[in-house]
């Protein structure tokens, strides 16, 4: 099997500048690109909602050697409920935990059921298992000893995701995102969004498959060889960012109505 890749995990964020601040002052990311959209995503990477959203990618470097975050924002959403999938604390509640080093080390998720999950994510997607503490419950699996790896922790619990359920991202050649589909039909596993085209205004499209663990994590595999171009750094990213949250109003709005922004 041709090598597939870790990309990113979408956080979705309430406070857009405060978040920037932290990923940026605090964690020393420096933004790759920012886009906006002034409608939802079909492929739901913006969550459930159809409104104006933005995406801004940060990280320590760029997105072809480096794994990142993906921060939405959308713009009619205040706040978001925590569950208990994402070991993370950041504005928002998601936790880090920072090490000397600058790559992105691993993403940890909590799981049900480790057995289970752990079948799926080495047998299925085919990820290599570098560790294994049976008694510790978790189980560090990952695609290249290289890149940043998956850690997935049994909780004994049913795993929350409340409303800032976020997802994982990786890449691989375009000819395998069919048969990634296929698999997770032939196995009864739970595909999200079927294959189909995502565009971007002004850059490629590529296409995507969403599917979902036993615990309904989600994961995005997209086709590496057009997410490459995509994902080119946009030198101009930090002043779009900046400039779009300046000229963003609806925190101002609320408040002159004397109301709340809503919470998802």
């Amino acid at each position: 099997m041709e090598a597939r890749r870790a990309l990113h995990f979408v956080f979705k964020v309430g406070d857009r500048a405060q978040t920037a601040r932290f990923y940026r002052e605090i964690l020393g990311m420096r933004v790759l690109r920012h886009e906006e959209f002034d409608e939802g995503c079909k492929a739901t990477c913006n969550g459930p909602y159809d409104g104006k959203w933005s995406k801004t990618m940060v990280g320590f470097g760029p997105e072809d050697s480096h794994f990142v975050a993906e921060l939405t924002y959308n713009y009619g959403v205040g706040r978001y409920r925590l569950g208990n999938d994402f070991l993370v604390k950041a504005p928002g509640g998601y936790k880090f935990f920072l090490e000397e080093k600058d790559p992105v080390m691993k993403v940890a998720l909590a799981v049900s059921n480790l057995a289970k999950s752990r079948v799926f994510w080495s047998e299925l997607l085919g990820m290599k298992v570098y560790e294994e503490d049976k008694g510790q419950q978790r189980v560090l699996l990952g695609f290249q000893d290289d890149q940043c790896k998956l850690e997935l922790q049994g909780i004994g619990q049913t795993v929350d995701h409340g409303s800032a359920f976020g997802r994982i991202a990786f890449s691989c050649p375009k000819k395998q995102l069919p048969d990634i589909e296929a698999l997770m039909k032939k196995e009864n596993q739970k595909i999200l969004t079927p294959l189909l085209s995502l565009e971007t205004p002004g850059k490629a499209t590529v296409q995507v498959v969403i599917l979902a663990d036993p615990d309904g994590h989600e994961i995005c595999f997209v086709g590496d060889e057009a997410f490459r171009e995509l994902s080119q750094v946009d030198p101009k990213g930090e002043a779009l960012l900046d400039e779009n949250m300046a000229a963003d109003k609806s925190q101002e709005w609320f408040a002159k109505h004397n109301i709340p922004k809503p919470s998802a």
